[in-house]
Formats: C-alpha cells, sequence, structure tokens
C-alpha cells in the first residue's frame, strides 16, 4: 500500500464511511469545520515600552 492510495474508514466527526487518502475528517466535515473557525485578521494593540523607575539616581548625577 502507498500513500496514494484512498484508505476506507469512517470519519470519526461524523460516522459515516468515507474513503479519502489521509484519515480525518470527511470532505463535507472539513468545510463545516472551516465554516465554524474562520476568523478575522486584526491589528495587535501594543503598549509603548515604558521603562521602570525603581532605580534612584546616584549622587554623581544628581550634583550640581
Amino acid at each position: 500500500m502507498t500513500t496514494s492510495e484512498p484508505l476506507n474508514f469512517d470519519c470519526p466527526r461524523c460516522s459515516e464511511p468515507v474513503k479519502e487518502r489521509f484519515y480525518g475528517p470527511c470532505a463535507p466535515c472539513r468545510e463545516e469545520l472551516k465554516a465554524q473557525l474562520v476568523g478575522e485578521a486584526h491589528e495587535v494593540q501594543t503598549k509603548r515600552y515604558e521603562p521602570k523607575m525603581n532605580v534612584t539616581p546616584n549622587q554623581v548625577a544628581t550634583k550640581e
């Protein structure tokens, strides 16, 4: 058996007998899943990096 030969199995999602090249959901189930799980692309908003100010200035930096 080679990988190009179709396999006979039951669809793991709808339990219908199918003949597909790879094991997995049948074509109608794949289309239904694609329709249910489709998402829209959107731009991710990130905050501008602000360094923490938890260090006190040393004496040399504060001299006049």
